[in-house]
């Protein structure tokens, strides 16, 4: 992906989350892509301004989308970019 902004190490699902992608009917690909490429989804512009720094300083980053369902979900790369978790936010 040339437009690549997040590295995402290996990425993975909690089963929370992979149920409510099942229930909506929707997969992950579309919000990784969004995550990788710095489109942060449904957070504050303080929050999007705190991923900008944390792209340039290396800083765990944290995106926020709506299933079809109405379900949250949440992907956050570490730091080191080692791991990305997609997670219900109830889960972290």
């Amino acid at each position: 992906m040339s437009s690549a902004r997040v590295a995402l190490g290996k990425v993975v699902a909690t089963p929370g989350e992979l149920d409510a992608q099942q229930e909506a009917g929707e997969g992950a690909l579309e919000f990784i892509r969004r995550h990788v490429i710095g489109d942060w989804g449904a957070l504050s512009e303080e929050d999007k301004q705190e991923n900008e720094l944390s792209v340039r300083e290396g800083f765990r980053i944290l995106s926020s989308d709506t299933l079809k369902s109405g379900v949250k979900i949440w992907l956050i790369s570490e730091a080191d970019r080692s791991l990305t978790t997609i997670l219900l936010p109830d889960e972290y």
